[in-house]
């Protein structure tokens, strides 16, 4: 096989495996629910929840179970492409870095060049990741704090975003969206792989499928991700919740956020997106990890 044919297949490999791994984790993960109710913490009024619980209860108590599952359908329908994207840009990122220090001692990456190569997976991925995740804010925020009920689902989201301000309204909080992704994705893709080394075994390789040790680096780096990047989440969902013209931007959401709620309302969610962390992103790298071991095989 050419040089140029092995890159490509590893690309679709990369690409595959992905995927599956996003597909592992809405199936394995099952945190819509936590999603929700994060995203419900962070963009209503004060005053309006006293905490997760109270978001839970209100919600079951208006809409029934069903009511914590809304805006689930954009997430199901862009989790594969966006994870596919996802670890396939992270790939080309490493071999970008690869090829940019040919004269380098050696051919495994530093701690930083694993985080650059993580911030450089999010650019790409961002361009599918922020329209899945507007039409899903909208959704999920609709009949809280008393609001009626707006649109009928995922397509009648997009149809009333284009006619509202075309493709721009659409893609609304996208450099949110990159400030959320970007930093998380460093800290993802960096903590996972680190953690994936310290755990397997001396005289083994991390390329090895070590069941114990991608389940627990996989839930280490949805941990770490959030860890930071509920900040950001923050205002991206400030921003695709609000109505036109309400920020001018990301500084200004975080301005007027400050102003109104304090630093503490930047923090709003943190609870639910770091209980559904764990479980979440270890059956992603499970899937990811298990996959591209099949397609190793296969050619």
């Amino acid at each position: 096989m050419s040089k140029e044919s092995s890159s490509a297949a590893e690309s679709i490999k990369s690409f595959v495996a992905g995927g599956f791994g996003g597909v592992c984790a809405v199936v394995v993960g099952a945190g819509h629910p936590f999603d929700l109710t994060k995203t419900r913490l962070q963009t209503a009024p004060a005053g309006t929840y006293t905490g997760a619980v109270d978001v839970v209860k209100k919600t079951v108590a208006k809409d029934g179970i069903t009511g914590l599952y809304r805006g689930i359908v954009p997430p199901l329908l862009g989790v594969t492409p966006i994870f596919a994207v996802s670890f396939w840009a992270y790939d080309a990122s490493k071999k970008l870095i690869l090829a940019a220090t040919p004269d380098r001692e050696s051919q495994a990456l530093s701690v930083l060049e694993l985080a650059v190569a993580g911030f450089l997976s999010a650019v790409p991925t961002t361009l599918v990741t922020a329209p899945v995740e507007r039409a899903k804010v909208l959704l999920q925020v609709q009949g809280q704090a008393g609001s009626g009920t707006q649109y009928t689902g995922v397509a009648d989201v997009l149809k009333h975003l284009y006619k509202e301000g075309g493709i721009r309204s659409i893609f609304r909080g996208t450099g949110a969206t990159l400030a959320r992704d970007g930093p998380g994705s460093a800290a993802y893709f960096a903590a996972y792989e680190v953690t994936k080394k310290a755990l397997t075994p001396a005289g083994a390789s991390p390329s090895d499928l070590n069941l114990q040790a991608v389940i627990l680096a996989g839930g280490t780096a949805g941990v770490a991700m959030w860890a930071i990047a509920i900040p950001p989440d923050v205002l991206k969902s400030r921003i695709q919740s609000a109505a036109p013209g309400t920020y001018s931007g990301i500084l200004d959401c975080a301005r007027k956020t400050i102003a109104h709620d304090g630093v503490a309302a930047l923090w709003k969610g943190f609870g639910p997106a770091m209980a559904r962390a764990f479980p979440a992103n270890a059956a992603t790298f499970l899937g990811v990890e298990a996959s591209r071991k099949v397609l190793d095989g296969l050619f």
